[in-house]
């Protein structure tokens, strides 16, 4: 039979809850900083090699950063996981919801690649949701801001037929998305381990 918890049992409990959260949301930095890199140099590079005629004028260059971000994160997810095995109820939300985005981003560019259309504005769109989700979860508005962001870039990729908008208008939200709130959290995460 449960025994019920005195208040400073249930204090204590919630308080080592916040500080899993904030442990684990804190090692978050290093996946938005890395694919925000990769993503920008993909952009970049296909934007420049577009008139070329092969495959890194076709988008060559984000399959080949997805191969090494993919490489890359797990790597990263595997060491991680041995230095701090924090498995918490909002690790797996936020877990399944950038697994969700995974498996629909593939889908999508498999669609659109099958019927020679460009995935760009539609994978923009959709990357604001788990952005914006992983935003409000850990209350980090930097997300939540990029995810915002990364809406309106969709919005203005999908209606624009100039590729430097467009190439631009990613880059910035990569920036702003990705990059500003990873570099915030990195330093967040900094500070939880000197507090």
């Amino acid at each position: 039979m449960d025994r019920e918890l005195t208040p400073s049992e249930s204090l204590r409990i919630i308080e080592t809850m916040i500080g899993q959260a904030k442990s684990s949301f804190s090692r978050m930095s290093t996946y938005f900083l890395l694919w925000g890199v990769l993503l920008i140099a993909a952009m970049i590079t296909t934007y420049m090699m577009r008139d070329s005629g092969g495959a890194w004028g076709q988008g060559a260059a984000w399959g080949v950063v997805g191969v090494i971000g993919g490489i890359a994160s797990w790597i990263i997810g595997a060491s991680q996981s041995k230095k701090e095995p924090v498995n918490n109820p909002m690790d797996r939300i936020v877990g399944w919801v950038w697994g969700s985005f995974i498996i629909t981003m593939l889908l999508m560019i498999f669609c659109f690649g099958a019927s020679h259309r460009d995935p760009g504005a539609a994978i923009a769109l959709l990357t604001a949701l788990p952005t914006f989700l992983t935003g409000q979860i850990m209350r980090f508005k930097p997300l939540i801001f990029g995810g915002l962001l990364f809406w309106v870039a969709g919005v203005i990729m999908f209606f624009s037929g100039n590729a430097a908008v467009i190439t631009a208008t990613y880059c910035i939200a990569m920036l702003f998305g990705y990059i500003v709130p990873g570099y915030l959290l990195k330093r967040q995460e900094d500070g939880l381990r000197t507090a």
